[in-house]
């Protein structure tokens, strides 16, 4: 009976079992239900995970963007308050020491001489910024109902803070304590919507109408800048007034050379401050970056008070004056400027050239001028578009460039910069080159055709002109 029954039941179960055996043959070994629920949680948890990393990679990525974003901003905003307000504590000197301050408001409020009026402001090239008056007072101006032949409207003007470059410091009876001055009085002007000299900042702009010389001379006590220079009353009032509108001698208080060789003023032009992003030195002679040149400025030039070193100028034979005021190594306490030099040359850097206005060239003058620029004039070599100055070392010897060696030679290097040219329009008043030597566009094209015997035309130098005058 059981050989029967396994007869019977045989095929059925070995089939069965066959089947069991080629299931678990096909099946993968990790096919265990359990295990495969659990590695695909594991699986889906490490996504997760990734994607959470991701996303917090993505977040940490929009902070940063975004703390950059608002330090760029922050500089910025710091940047524009130091260039146009900041007096790095140079009123001590202005005020304290020369007592220009007496001379701006005459013996009528408590200082001497007869003041200095609006009017007498203006034709020195001083600046009023309309943005800093009141609405009454901006009416009043276009009626011409204020009085600008008074000095008294000069102090109004400052108590405003509406003269552009000055701060007045003022007693709390009403009068001018002391005096000080800011990077905006020189590098910046105004739009004269207003009036002539009246109207909304330009900073950054050269101000070409500024007699630096006259107002200084107008200080009553000039004791300890004579002193410095070593030279009389006469010698010091003749240097002052060869400067003219729109120049200025940094380095006659390095080296005490007031004129030329041939007897012209050794002054040089009030450079623009824009257009600065990617220029590697910040001077026509190169002595140092923008931000060095900031250094310079707000503590020698200015007399603010701060920290500066520069080695070079304890060259007592080059530097004769700067050796001997110890201008090589500069200590204040406390320091008004080195904190702000950072955030007021990302604010220099952040103004762009202004674009030439429509109508002020030919266009298609222009855009046959832009081949010969880069082409048959041979412009484009050191004006490297776009920062029409070379990136690098951009400096050449006044042999290079077919000129006198009198400034260069007053400087470390003994060269001269290669002048970034956009915005171009915007300073041409006072002529070009580092002292306006030459009066128009069309005698720098004359003098490089001739230096680089480029061969131009009538034509191609007219088409040039129009070209420069775009940029």
């Amino acid at each position: 009976m059981s050989a029967k029954t396994d007869s019977r039941v045989g095929p059925a179960r070995t089939n069965r079992v066959e089947r069991i055996a080629a299931m678990r043959i096909r099946r993968p070994c990790n096919s265990n239900p359990r295990r495969a629920v659990s590695l695909t949680v594991t699986l889906a948890g490490a996504i997760a995970m990734l994607a959470m990393f991701a996303a917090g990679t993505h977040a940490q990525k929009d902070k940063l963007a975004e703390r950059i974003n608002a330090n760029a901003q922050q500089m910025v905003d710091e940047g524009r308050q130091i260039f146009r307000f900041d007096t790095f504590g140079d009123e001590a000197f202005w005020g304290d020491t020369l007592k220009l301050h007496q001379a701006i408001q005459g013996l009528k409020a408590g200082g001497v001489g007869p003041g200095v009026s609006p009017k007498t402001a203006l034709a020195v090239g001083l600046k009023v910024d309309a943005d800093a008056l009141p609405n009454k007072l901006l009416k009043q101006l276009k009626r011409g109902e204020v009085d600008l032949d008074d000095p008294a409207t000069t102090l109004a003007l400052l108590k405003l803070n509406a003269v552009v470059g000055l701060t007045g410091f003022f007693n709390s009876s009403g009068t001018l304590r002391s005096i000080g001055i800011q990077c905006a009085l020189c590098h910046s002007t105004v739009d004269n919507s207003v009036a002539l000299g009246i109207g909304s900042r330009l900073d950054g702009w050269a101000n070409r109408d500024l007699n630096v010389g006259a107002i200084v001379g107008l200080a009553p006590e000039m004791g300890s800048v004579k002193a410095l220079l070593g030279v009389s009353d006469a010698t010091l009032k003749a240097v002052l007034v060869s400067w003219g509108p729109g120049k200025f001698d940094a380095q006659v208080f390095l080296d005490g050379k007031g004129f030329r060789n041939d007897g012209g003023s050794a002054a040089t032009l009030i450079p623009p401050a824009f257009g600065l992003a990617g220029v590697n030195l910040g001077t026509s002679t190169g002595f140092g970056s923008t931000t060095y040149w900031n250094a310079f400025v707000a503590n020698l030039e200015m007399h603010g008070q701060g920290t500066f070193f520069d080695p070079r100028l304890n060259d007592a034979v080059k530097f004769p004056v700067a050796a001997k005021a110890g201008s090589a190594n500069v200590r204040s306490t406390p320091d008004l400027i080195t904190a702000k030099l950072a955030a007021l040359h990302f604010y220099q850097l952040a103004i762009p050239a202004p674009t030439a206005p429509d109508g002020s060239f030919d266009r298609v003058a222009a855009a046959r001028g832009q081949a010969i620029f880069n082409g048959k004039a041979k412009c484009s070599t050191c004006h490297v578009p776009p920062l029409f100055t070379e990136p690098g070392w951009n400096m050449h010897t006044a042999e290079e460039i077919g000129i006198d060696d009198f400034q260069s030679s007053r400087s470390p290097d003994l060269r001269y910069r290669t002048a970034p040219l956009k915005g171009l329009f915007s300073h041409t008043k006072g002529g070009f080159y580092h002292d306006g030597r030459f009066a128009t566009l069309a005698e720098v094209v004359e003098h490089y055709n001739g230096l680089l015997k480029s061969g131009l035309v009538a034509q191609e130098k007219n088409d040039l002109i129009e070209y420069l005058k775009s940029l």
